[in-house]
């Protein structure tokens, strides 16, 4: 995959999922009411839709866990207070013996945490039904095809019992629409998102009574660059402070994971997580196989030293040097010193999963690594598929749309869009980088309480772990709060909670993530 600039990059890019992006208005047979008349010199506002409340229990650690749960379609307003989106979400609270929100009560101990994903243009479905809500998607990328469809069961690993939990779908993914006669596009751009995702943010703590609570954002992948920005824009434009942000498999800078022409940081921070891989499936000579951790620890001392150098002097190396650093990066990924050189010293990462088990007829994922598939594409440079992320989609597209219409009882006769191929607007970021690494620094620099939780995976390609190591270390930070965050690593990818080991990690740094942020 060619990354030009930041302008034409997002995750979605890969084209790893396709969905209906056809533009639909919210749907008429979910309104409540019909909109009142007014006088001319008032716009209508649009009539929304009421929430639709259930209960449901799960077993926490042994323990029974009751909850609330509201689904529903939140306004967004124009200046003139007319409606120009409806997001959807799900929100999720712990409730008492007697059926009542701990909210209610004690609004101002009880944690509340926003949750989104990435893409740009994923819903939050792959948190909600994956690693954080009460019920997830029983399917595991444990190195077994899952089926085409697959059961909801209880989540023994949600952090309900830890923090109230809202799951938001930006408009144009989920159930989330603009509103008849608006242009999607004033949503679909770096600035224009973190400003809808924040007047939500706002809102829902009016309506919902928790302005006082301890909050919280959670973003994955894009959700990072989200969920920074978002954590001084809520500062800065509405007074809000957040206890902390937790970033899953995110960036902060994408010039630490956009391969291209005159960007050399990426094939650096990526050898240790290519090196993790070629581990993984057993690809490495004897004395690399033995160790994991001192491998990786060894590949990123070679990375950001020996290749560093060796990449900055470009043709001025010598040719010895050439075939010296070429078979220091082969032995670190189980390649030949011929595959090496003939990337000039760069090993794509997306032609990486096709080379390492070339031999072997075989294609490993970018969300997860470990994740195998037969190679369809036969001399074609990189595979056409991933499989870590198709073989998830089915069963947890029909999961979210029977659970959102069937136990969650909201009806819409929109599809819903897990991911919707929108067109970014970076603009804002023209002939640069799209990087939150300042923005995060100044919300830590204002508000010195806030608390940041990086969770990275050791077999994720889409986001290597020391892209994110690499921004964290480049935060204009006094020392008294480079403290505020810290780091977890997984075995599995980016998706970790779909790895039954990682999961039960993901949930105990998190529910202590949590707690201590609220000390």
């Amino acid at each position: 995959m060619k990354l030009l600039t930041a302008c034409s990059f997002s995750l979605l890019s890969l084209g790893l999922f396709v969905a209906d992006a056809a533009e639909d208005a919210p749907d008429p047979k979910t309104l409540e009411r019909p909109a009142e008349k007014t006088s001319a010199s008032k716009p209508a506002e649009s009539p929304e839709v009421k929430p639709k409340e259930t209960t449901g229990l799960v077993h926490v650690e042994g323990k029974e866990l009751r909850y609330a749960a509201q689904t529903g379609l939140l306004p967004i307003f124009k200046e003139d207070g007319t409606v120009k989106a409806s997001v959807f979400y799900v929100y999720y609270a712990a409730v008492d013996a007697s059926g009542e929100r701990e909210a209610k009560t004690a609004a101002a101990t009880r944690p509340l945490t926003f949750c989104f994903n990435g893409g740009p243009g994923s819903s939050a479905v792959w948190l909600h039904l994956g690693g954080l809500g009460p019920r997830r998607v029983d399917t595991l990328l444990d190195g077994r095809t899952p089926g085409a469809t697959a059961p909801l069961v209880e989540n023994p690993n949600t952090v309900l019992d830890a923090t109230d939990l809202v799951f938001i779908d930006p408009v144009s993914t989920g159930l989330s629409r603009a509103s008849k006669g608006e242009n999607e596009k004033q949503f679909l751009g770096v600035e224009e998102d973190i400003e809808a995702v924040a007047d939500f943010i706002r809102l829902f703590c009016s309506r919902e009574k928790r302005w006082t609570s301890p909050k919280f954002l959670c973003g994955e992948s894009y959700g990072g660059i989200r969920g920074a920005g978002l954590t001084q824009f809520l500062q800065t434009k509405h007074g809000i402070y957040l206890h902390g942000l937790q970033i899953v498999s995110g960036l902060l800078n994408y010039q630490t994971i956009s391969e291209s022409s005159g960007n050399d940081l990426p094939y650096i921070l990526a050898l240790p997580t290519l090196s993790n891989i070629a581990h993984h499936h057993g690809k490495l000579a004897a004395p690399l196989q033995a160790d994991r951790a001192q491998t990786e620890a060894d590949a990123r001392t070679f990375a950001t030293g020996d290749y560093a150098t060796a990449l900055l002097r470009g043709n001025s190396l010598s040719e010895g040097d050439r075939k010296r650093i070429a078979a220091r990066i082969a032995g670190f990924l189980g390649l030949s010193e011929e595959q090496v050189l003939e990337q000039n010293l760069r090993v794509n990462r997306w032609q990486f999963r096709k080379l390492l088990l070339k031999k072997e007829g075989k294609v490993f994922g970018a969300y997860d690594a470990r994740v195998l598939a037969d190679d369809l594409t036969g001399d074609s440079a990189a595979p056409s598929f991933d499989p870590s992320a198709d073989f998830l989609r089915g069963p947890v597209s029909s999961s979210i749309n029977a659970y959102v219409r069937e136990t969650l009882q909201f009806e819409s006769d929109h599809p819903y869009r897990v991911m919707a191929p929108v067109p970014w607007n970076f603009n804002q970021y023209a002939n640069r980088f799209v990087s939150m690494e300042e923005r995060l620094a100044e919300a830590l620099v204002k508000n010195p309480r806030l608390k940041v939780l990086l969770q990275v995976g050791r077999s994720d390609l889409v986001v290597p772990q020391d892209a994110m190591r690499f921004s964290v270390n480049q935060l204009p930070l006094p020392k008294s709060l480079q403290g505020n965050l810290r780091f977890e690593e997984y075995a599995s990818g980016h998706m970790m909670y779909f790895h039954l080991p990682d999961a039960e990690k993901f949930r105990e740094d998190t529910v202590r993530f949590i707690r201590d942020a609220c000390k």
